[in-house]
């Protein structure tokens, strides 16, 4: 191994490609980031700018001014379509591509509508920020086209909107939607009262929160109902289409649904021919490598990985973190003249997710926390993550705004192809 030339090619710089590239530095390598998109987003905070809580650069940042200090690091903006393993080389959607010697794929993952791709332009899912700015245009528009309807029908299957999927991202919108219709937006309207909006949270299997200790799935269904929340549990989804959703035995006529109840890997067991789930993420070794192919790592919610109890960990930013620091670990041993493969060990650091903004849940395994408190602590926690004291600072005061206030400034519909529609 020539370790002044070692090319290292990271695809997607997300939790997990971050990391591994923050932990390289000073190594001798020469890094080449690779994304389809200029920016690394910080997901757990998305649904808040698809909810008008935040704004898009509040939780985005580019990846040039993030890795601008590292001159070791080359970062390209290219769309990753393929892998030839033989070559070791990446290939772009545009035509080349570049080789590497060690290649870390953290490319994330996708929506998943369980073979019913029909479904998806009826019920955006939330994975970047085109389909959050894309949700709270879909939301904003909800009201605003009640507010011109005269007919009863059509004017609360407008007020009426569906979530599908009862897991943190489910929760989160439901409880901020709920926020939003019946307290931010009242009194704005004079045709419509946004009070008698109508959320409905969907979940197929027996209660919300699945991940989380029974008591905090309780806990969490009751404090949805305190906002005015509709819990529909044991009823899958048949259907979605342009006149709403078929969930158990019957129709919900609504205009917006929302998309939370799976996802899927990036294509990336594809791209390599390699082993996959399910869910089409790559069943990696141990130490996170393909199998047959072990100067290829694939980390976050593009790899199947298994604890020692043989659950699946689980695809959350800390995992992904984790799997980048390890991955990083194993190439500087290597370096070092040192091919030991050692397995990767997830450390669960907990759960969490909030319900509107002065209630949450938090299990820690050796203890769990409701309400307020765990409100507060949670959003400690994400405002510890964010990269850069200006958006810390601008977090914290937008947060301490709508609690205090209940009002949120996000509110402007400024994207879609249709806008000759909405005024023009």
């Amino acid at each position: 191994m020539n370790e002044a030339s070692h090319h290292v090619v990271v695809v997607g710089a997300g939790f997990g490609g971050l990391e591994f590239t923050r932990a390289l530095a000073g190594q001798p390598v020469r890094i080449t980031m690779i994304d389809r998109r200029n920016h690394h987003l910080f997901q757990p905070l998305l649904y808040q700018v698809a909810t008008t809580s935040l704004a898009t650069s509040e939780i985005a940042w580019p990846i040039r001014h993030l890795l601008r200090k590292r001159k070791d690091v080359t970062t390209l903006l290219a769309n990753v379509v393929g892998v030839e393993r033989g070559a070791r080389r990446v290939l772009f959607e545009d035509g080349g591509g570049i080789g590497y010697d060690t290649l870390v794929l953290a490319t994330g993952a996708r929506h998943a509508y369980f073979g019913h791709a029909e479904w998806e332009p009826f019920a955006p899912g939330l994975k970047t920020l085109e389909d959050a700015t894309t949700i709270r245009r879909q939301v904003l528009l909800a009201f605003e086209r009640a507010e011109r309807e005269d007919d009863p029908v059509a004017r609360q299957a407008l007020l009426t909107l569906a979530i599908i999927g009862g897991g943190p991202t489910g929760v989160e919108l439901a409880g901020t939607i709920a926020e939003l219709a019946h307290e931010t937006l009242h009194g704005e309207f004079r045709n419509i009262d946004t009070r008698q909006t109508r959320v409905i949270l969907i979940e197929a299997g027996d209660r919300i929160l699945p991940n989380f200790a029974p008591e905090l799935s309780h806990y969490a269904k009751r404090a949805l109902e305190r906002l005015g929340v509709t819990v529909e549990l044991g009823q899958a989804v048949t259907r979605c289409d342009a006149e709403g959703v078929v969930f158990g035995d019957r129709r919900l006529p609504t205009r917006t649904i929302l998309w939370a109840a799976g996802v899927a890997a990036s294509p990336v067991a594809e791209w390599l021919g390699a082993p996959a789930d399910r869910a089409g993420r790559v069943v990696v070794e141990p130490d996170l490598t393909v199998p047959g192919s072990p100067e290829i790592f694939v980390i976050g919610d593009t790899a199947h990985v298994e604890r020692p109890d043989k659950r699946p960990v689980p695809g959350v930013a800390p995992a992904a973190k984790q799997q980048g620091r390890h991955v990083a670990a194993t190439l500087k041993a290597r370096l070092a003249g040192d091919s030991e493969r050692r397995p990767f060990r997830y450390r669960h650091d907990g759960d969490l997710a909030t319900i509107g903004k002065r209630a949450a849940v938090i299990d820690f395994g050796w203890t769990r926390l409701t309400g307020w408190p765990a409100w507060w602590l949670w959003g400690i926690a994400h405002i510890y993550f964010l990269i850069g004291f200006r958006n810390r600072l601008a977090v914290s005061l937008s947060w301490l705004w709508i609690y205090a206030t209940g009002q949120r400034s996000a509110r402007l519909i400024t994207q879609g192809d249709d806008d000759s529609e909405d005024g023009g």
